[in-house]
Order: structure tokens, then C-alpha cells, then sequence
């Protein structure tokens, strides 16, 4: 019989275990072994039934363990000493309290997906661990930052394979009652309700619960309350479902309810507001209509004074490559949601917004672009004044993708910088690696909880032999656990138990293991393994040399041509000639990506360059000693040097099969030539000897790089710190600076037509000049009724292409020197620092102190052609 009705019956601890649930309920147990380690010592069995669930531990282990427990004077110690340990790490100065200066006083980061743990299912794929990184690494720093994302009540969607192999679904409804989560209240203990008006006299509600991720508040809004209609209720059904108008409501709601979440929070908390806001790629946009919304209200700015603030204080990520990866709303479906209804309820905060403005903001208003959409990615780019991609090739892929925004501009000179992703070690660094590094390269001050102290230089000098250990033992458990995973699978395709005897001899644990894991789209090429199939089982089955894979992987619901990769992965893998070589593991999430990015020895990564943004699964494999097999894209792309894994050549520029003709080949040479002989070429001790090097140098040369305490630092660096600075800046005086920004910025938009560049010269021209020649330049400028403060003429220099232009030119501001007749002279030099053929020209830029870039306001004067003067070949 079907329950009429849901709920959770919490466990009532002992008053002496009752610190547990304060344990449990802060997420920090998720990345800190000794808490974990409490945890699994209350019930070893039902620890690993409930797969390292606390919530589900606390509420299945006896009544009788619990008494016992409560009674065990050592267990206790170690609870008290855990509790201990919270607090100091809650409440003490971390790096940023002791370091940063000028920072933020708070950062709001806003994502539509978090992977904190498997127990919370609120991720999909690689933005969601990126975020859930980011909080955990911030917390760790002491970077005072508020979550803020949507609670899933069905989480993305547990997989499993049909007896053919087709990916099926199932979504499981998740009680945030059963989860390590808490409602916000107010004082009087009602739900914190927000509330946001949509069009035809409906309401969207939503509740707020708080996860406690360390120091970091993580704030989801919950649509699926009492008072929402039954569409409303959905709006927070589902990670990435639904249609247009669906999609559209939940960053309505993660973007405007949002902000509304975060006031108050802060109001109830007393955390300080936040002074930038990060937008984790176009998702939570709207955010910024909210804010312009509230200044427009509360401090009686216009709105272009308002979008000064909100563009000071903005930080936008990027993490798609290719415009199809953008999410773009029609016009109509925006303007609805923003024009009042006269006899509807009050109106709602984006009802005073100009509609012709918002809609200006996301505009494709450049050339290709579709007038009739709303472009999320543009919305971000026009309210944040600071912009960054996810690796260095990334950034430069941003910048050509987007330069149709700065039309004047060359793409170099696109405001859109780069942070290569990062990693949370003690999330994704095995626990035999990390006593093997914490042992032998902890600094003089030790190793502390965020992976800080270890030394990687030295790991060159790891020892062979327990580098070795640690490596096999990593391989063995994924091999049990991958078996162990592989019978579940075999037996919900409804094999019986006669035709599943195969999987005890199913990998080897001293075989050579390539693991491949990644959401399936086609671009990450699931089945380029497969170009060959023949050559594939010809590896696997080597004589002397055999290889064996494990691959995992999760197709978008809706995305049947993903869900067609990974049936024809299966097809192969269930062949019984080679099924004991390669598995395909359903239901991939963090738990089984903890797995296979330590148990493998290789990692392979085979995407169509450039559409890897940066692709950190390599990045945690590299930690843990496996060595990254892949295409020189995102990340790999700037940090391989040769001797710290493999670099698959990539053709891409030539047709689709061809060069998935070329780089599997390239792969399979690889393989077989490279990477298998290592491996295998063992010394009189039984040691890969070469393998364990390149191992060393591998965990030695990435291992600081890819540590998201590096990321979080650059963050702060580059961005955020700027960010508040700015926002500080045109907030003062009663938003003075913001009013003269606004103000400014129109003046400079009108005059702009009259700016010219009239004439340049440069004296001492020739051919060919000497290195080191410092050559005079003078141009002469029209400034159309600015001052000249309210430009920068500029010299840009450098190396040019055989078609003159300048390539990664340098820049130096001219002087000026005297006005005549409404025109304005210039002078400075340029020093001939290059040789080869070399060139330069000038250009004007609108110039304010207030200013976040130059390129700003996509507006520059340049000279005529004919005025653009090349200097040869410069020896």
C-alpha cells in the first residue's frame, strides 16, 4: 500500500552523543577524515550500508548502540575532541583573517549546482563540484562568502542501464528534512518566505534552507511550499528539467530570490552584506536586476547610476566555450516579467525597471546575433565589470567568442581574463595519498585541514616503494568496489546470478587502469576510444602489455545522442571477450568519481579541442599520483611540460571524421608504444622505476598549481578584492561616485562621434632599425569637447603578421603636449625592445578613475589606414 504522505522521524540522541548532530550537521565532516572516521566507528556496518550518510547513520543505528556509545568513555574523547576541533576551526582567524588586505567584507557566489558530498545530490556535472570547491576552499581560507543556489527536491536523476544497455532515469524525491540541512527563520521560528510576482496575478514563494558548508553559509531556495500553485511548486523540482519557461523561472528565482535571500540572511545573522557578487556563469543574471531594482528604491538612484554600482561589484565566470552552451530566453518572455499588471497584486521590486533597458542589457547586438533572444552570457558580461574564463586557452576562446560586444576592439583586448580552475585537495586526495604526503613533504608548520603545508617541489624525492604501495592499494579498492558496482548493474538489467559469475575475475588489480569519467556530451567524445575496435581489444588484450578501462558517465535526460555513446560503450564492454577489461559503471557521482580519480593509473581526457573550458577530473587524478592521458585542452593545455603525463595531438581544423580518424590513432600509438611499456617495465625489485618518475614529477609540478587554494587566492587577488575596492569607491558620499560614473559616462557617449585620431607621425623612420632604438611618436587628436582627462592616447607596439597587425602588441600612454584650433597634440616613444618585423599605431580610449577597464564602454578612436605606419624589418 502507497503512504498518503512523506515525512522523516529524526533520531533523539543520548544527552551525552548530542553532539553528533552538531557533527552532522555542518558539511565540513564531508572533506575531514578524523570526523568521518567518528562516524564510521558508531556502526562500521551500517556506516557503509547507508554509504557514508551521518544522517542516515544517526537515524538507523540502534536505540542500544547509541546507549553504549554514550557510555564509551573513549568514543566520547574522541566526540568531544571532534567538537573541539569545530569550533577552533569555526571561530579562529584562517589565512584571510591574517593576510588579505583591502578585501571584501563579504562575497555573495551565486550557482545553479553545488556538489558538497553525494548525501547532498544538488549537482550535475563539472560546475556543480567547481562551486561546491569553492565554498569548501573558502571556509578553509577564512574568505567570508555566502553561498546561494536552489534546492532540487528530485536532484539531477540516478542512473541506470537497461538490458540493451540505454540509459534509463529515476529521480527520487529528496526530503531536506533527511538531509544535513536547516530552515532559515525568523526570530519568532516562522520560515523566511520570498516572494516574487510573475505575470497573470501569479506568485512564485520559496523557503530558504541553510547548509552549513565549514564557515561558509550555503542559502537554497525551496519553491515546493504550501501557497504556490502546482507549476510554482515545480519550479525547483528538478537540476536542468523542464522547458523554456521553466528554466527561465528558476534563475528568476535563483537570481532575484536570491539577492531577497541574502538580505535576509544577513538581517537575521547579522553577516555582513555582501560587497561583490559572482555570478558562476549566466544562470543567476537576473541577480543584478534585482540589485539595480533595490538601489533604484532604497537609495533613490537613477537606473544607469544603480548599474554603476552593480557592474562595480560584479564578477562574472564563464565556463562555456561555444555559444549553443549559453542560455537565451525570448524577449517577450522577459518584457512579460517585467511589465506590472494594473489591476494585479502590488507590484513586484522589477516592476519599476525599464523594460527597453533590461532588454538592452542581454541584447545579441552584434553581428549574427538573433534580436529576438535574451542572452544570459551577455547579461553577465554588461552588468559585471569584471569577466573571467575558466583556464588560459579558455579566456582567449571567451574573448574571440564574445568580441562581437567590443566591436572596436581587437579580441586580445576583450575584458574577459582568465583563473584556471582548482581543486579542493582534502575533498579529492585519497586518504593513503595524503598520509604518504602529509608524512614525507609536510612543511616546518605541518599540513593543516585545507592541504596547506605540503611541499610539493620535494616530491620528487617521494620513495619508490611506499609511492608504489600507495599507488596498488588505490587500484585494488577500485577494482572491488568497480566489481561490486558491476554486479548492481548486471542484476537491475536482470541478469541472474549464473551470468553474473564473470565478475569476480572482472579487472585485475595489477593491471594498467585508464579511467574515463565525464558527463556525455558529444563533444567530450565518449566512444573515440572505440574509432578502432579492433585495435582497442587488441590493448586490452595484450599478451604482455594488457590495459584495462573503466569508464562512467552520465547523459543529459534529454540528450538521446549522448545516451546512443554510452549504449555503444556498453555493447562493447558486455562482449565476453573483453568484458573482464572494460566496464561501464552507472550512476557515476562524487562517491564513485573519489573512486576512479584515485584507483586509476591513468586518466584520459580525448575532447574536441577547444571545448574543454578546463576539465578538473585530471586535476584531482593528478593529486592522487595517476597520470593524465589528453588532448592539450583547458588546463592541460598550459600545465603539461612534457614529463608529467601525455599529450594527445590534436587535429582539430580538419574535417569531423578525419580528425577523429588522426587523434584516435595518435591515441592507440600512445597506448601501446608509451604508456603501457612504462608501466610495465619493471626493475629487478619489481619497481616501475621510470612510471614511479614521472609520477614524482607529475604530483611535484601540479600539485600547487591545481589546488583551489591557489584558484580562491587569484580570485581574491584579481577580482574580488578589486571588486569591493570599486564597489567602495562609487558607493561613498552618498553614491557620489556612481553619479559622476553615470553621468560621465553619458557625455562621453554623446561627444565620442567627435573623438578622431588626425594624424601620427614618428621620427627617424627607416627600413630597418636597430634593437633598442627608441623612436619619437606624436599624433595629433580631435577630442570632439572631452577634456583631455577624459581620454588616454595611447601608443600600441610590437611584433606584426605578415598582414601588418600587431600580435600581443604592448601599450604606453602619450603626453600631452599643446592644443590649437580645437586639436589636441600628443608625444611619447616607443623603445624597439624586438626584433623581426615590428609596427605600431595609436588609439584613444575614454579614461575615468572610476573606471573598472578601458575597453569598458567598447568604445576607441583609431587612425585612418592610410595614417597606420609599419617599420620593417628591425634588426
Amino acid at each position: 500500500m502507497r503512504a498518503i504522505r512523506r515525512f522523516t522521524v529524526r533520531t533523539v540522541l543520548p544527552p551525552r552523543l548530542a553532539g553528533l548532530a552538531e557533527l552532522v550537521m555542518n558539511l565540513r565532516w564531508s572533506w575531514h577524515p578524523p570526523t568521518l572516521e567518528l562516524f564510521a566507528a558508531i556502526d562500521p556496518l551500517v556506516w557503509r550500508a547507508v554509504r557514508g550518510d551521518p544522517v542516515r547513520l544517526l537515524g538507523e543505528v540502534p536505540p542500544s548502540r547509541l546507549a553504549e556509545l554514550a557510555a564509551d568513555e573513549g568514543f566520547l574523547r574522541r566526540l568531544d575532541h571532534a567538537l573541539e576541533d569545530l569550533h577552533a576551526y569555526l571561530t579562529g582567524d584562517r589565512w584571510y583573517q591574517t593576510t588579505a588586505v583591502d578585501g571584501p567584507r563579504a562575497v555573495a557566489y551565486f550557482s545553479p549546482e553545488y556538489g558538497i558530498t553525494s548525501v547532498l545530490p544538488q549537482y550535475s556535472g563539472g560546475l556543480g563540484i567547481l562551486a561546491g570547491d569553492h565554498l569548501k576552499t573558502a571556509s578553509d581560507l577564512g574568505i567570508p562568502l555566502i553561498g546561494v543556489g536552489l534546492l532540487y527536491r528530485r536532484g539531477y536523476f540516478n542512473q541506470s542501464l537497461s538490458r540493451d544497455g540505454w540509459q534509463q532515469e529515476r529521480y527520487p524525491p529528496i526530503d531536506p528534512y533527511g538531509l544535513p540541512l536547516e530552515l532559515l527563520t525568523e526570530a519568532d521560528g516562522s520560515p523566511v518566505s520570498i516572494a516574487i510576482q510573475l505575470p497573470e496575478q501569479r506568485t512564485l514563494q520559496a523557503r530558504v534552507w541553510q547548509a552549513r558548508v565549514g564557515r561558509v553559509p550555503l542559502l537554497l531556495l525551496d519553491s515546493d511550499v504550501e501557497g504556490n500553485a502546482p507549476a510554482e511548486r515545480d519550479v525547483t523540482d528538478r537540476l536542468y528539467g523542464g522547458g523554456t519557461d521553466h528554466r527561465f523561472r528558476q534563475e528568476l528565482l535563483l537570481g532575484v530570490g536570491g539577492v531577497r535571500a541574502v538580505r535576509a540572511f544577513c538581517r537575521i545573522t547579522g553577516h555582513p552584506e555582501p560587497e561583490v557578487y559572482h555570478m558562476n556563469e549566466g544562470h543567476a543574471g537576473f541577480l543584478a536586476l534585482e540589485r539595480i531594482s533595490e538601489l533604484m528604491q532604497d537609495a533613490g538612484l537613477s537606473f544607469d547610476e544603480a548599474l554603476e554600482v552593480v557592474r562595480a561589484s560584479t564578477v562574472f565566470t564563464t565556463h562555456t566555450p561555444v555559444p549553443a552552451g549559453i542560455d537565451r530566453f525570448p524577449r517577450d518572455l522577459i518584457e512579460r516579467h517585467l511589465v506590472a499588471e494594473t489591476d494585479g497584486p502590488a507590484r513586484d521590486g522589477l516592476h519599476i525597471l525599464p523594460a527597453d533597458r533590461v532588454l538592452a542589457l542581454g541584447a545579441e547586438a552584434y553581428p549574427g546575433g538573433d534580436p529576438g533572444v535574451f542572452n544570459m552570457a551577455v547579461l553577465g558580461l554588461r552588468v559585471a565589470s569584471r569577466a573571467n574564463g575558466v583556464s588560459t586557452l579558455h579566456g582567449a576562446v571567451s574573448r574571440h567568442m564574445f568580441a562581437g560586444l567590443w566591436p572596436n576592439f581587437d579580441p586580445d583586448d576583450v575584458p574577459i581574463t582568465s583563473v584556471t580552475n582548482g581543486v579542493h585537495v582534502p575533498t579529492w586526495l585519497a586518504g593513503e595519498m595524503r598520509t604518504l604526503l602529509e608524512t614525507e613533504l609536510a612543511g616546518p608548520a605541518g599540513v593543516d585541514g585545507a592541504g596547506e603545508g605540503i611541499r610539493w617541489a620535494d616530491a620528487e624525492r617521494l620513495d619508490d616503494v611506499r609511492l608504489w604501495q600507495v599507488r596498488n592499494a588505490l587500484r585494488a579498492r577500485l577494482v572491488v568496489e568497480a566489481r561490486a558496482r558491476l554486479r548492481e548493474s548486471w542484476r537491475t538489467r536482470g541478469a541472474t546470478d549464473s551470468e553474473m559469475q564473470w565478475i569476480d575475475d572482472a579487472l585485475d588489480p595489477q593491471v594498467l587502469t585508464i579511467g574515463f569519467a565525464r558527463r556525455v556530451p558529444s563533444y567530450k567524445r565518449l566512444t573515440l576510444m572505440l574509432r578502432n575496435p579492433e585495435r582497442l581489444r587488441a590493448l586490452l588484450l595484450h599478451p604482455r602489455h594488457p590495459v584495462q578501462i573503466v569508464i562512467a558517465g552520465k547523459a543529459h535526460p534529454a540528450d538521446d545522442a549522448g545516451k546512443r555513446l554510452i549504449q555503444e560503450v556498453v555493447k562493447f564492454a558486455d562482449d565476453p571477450e573483453v568484458r573482464h577489461r572494460i566496464v561501464f559503471l552507472p550512476d557515476y557521482d562524487m562517491a564513485l568519481a573519489q573512486l576512479l580519480i584515485a584507483g586509476a593509473d591513468v586518466w584520459l581526457n580525448n575532447p574536441l579541442r577547444p571545448l574543454e573550458a578546463c576539465g578538473t577530473s585530471g586535476m584531482k587524478a593528478a593529486l592522487n599520483g595517476v597520470l593524465n592521458l589528453s588532448i592539450r585542452d583547458g588546463w592541460w593545455d598550459e600545465w603539461f611540460d612534457g614529463n608529467n603525463g601525455w599529450a594527445i595531438p590534436s587535429a582539430d581544423g580538419l574535417p569531423d571524421d578525419r580528425r577523429d580518424d588522426l587523434e584516435a590513432h595518435a591515441l592507440y600509438d600512445i597506448i601501446e608504444s608509451q604508456v603501457a611499456p612504462r608501466f610495465y617495465d619493471r626493475g629487478s625489485d619489481g619497481l616501475p622505476t621510470r612510471w614511479l618518475e614521472m609520477i614524482r614529477h607529475a604530483i611535484a609540478s601540479l600539485g600547487p598549481k591545481v589546488a583551489a587554494t591557489r584558484m580562491l587566492r587569484e580570485y581574491l587577488d584579481r577580482l574580488y578584492t578589486p571588486a569591493a575596492c570599486a564597489h567602495r569607491a562609487v558607493t561613498a558620499d552618498d553614491f557620489a561616485g556612481a553619479r559622476h560614473l553615470a553621468a560621465w559616462k553619458a557625455r562621453i557617449l554623446q561627444a565620442w562621434p567627435g573623438v578622431r585620431v588626425e594624424h601620427v607621425a614618428a621620427s627617424g623612420l627607416a627600413d630597418a632599425l636597430e634593437y633598442g632604438t627608441r623612436v619619437p611618436v606624436r599624433a595629433v587628436v580631435a577630442l570632439g569637447g572631452l577634456d583631455p582627462s577624459d581620454v588616454d592616447v595611447q601608443v600600441v607596439y610590437g611584433r606584426v603578421d605578415e598582414n601588418d597587425e600587431l600580435v600581443t602588441p604592448r601599450s604606453a600612454s602619450l603626453r600631452p603636449t599643446d592644443a590649437r584650433d580645437g586639436l589636441f597634440g600628443y608625444e611619447g616613444e616607443i623603445v624597439l625592445d624586438r626584433t623581426g618585423p615590428f609596427g605600431y599605431s595609436v588609439r584613444v580610449l575614454p579614461r575615468d578613475t572610476l573606471l573598472g577597464v578601458s575597453a569598458e564602454l567598447g568604445l576607441v578612436a583609431l587612425p585612418p589606414p592610410r595614417e597606420s605606419i609599419t617599420s620593417g624589418d628591425l634588426r
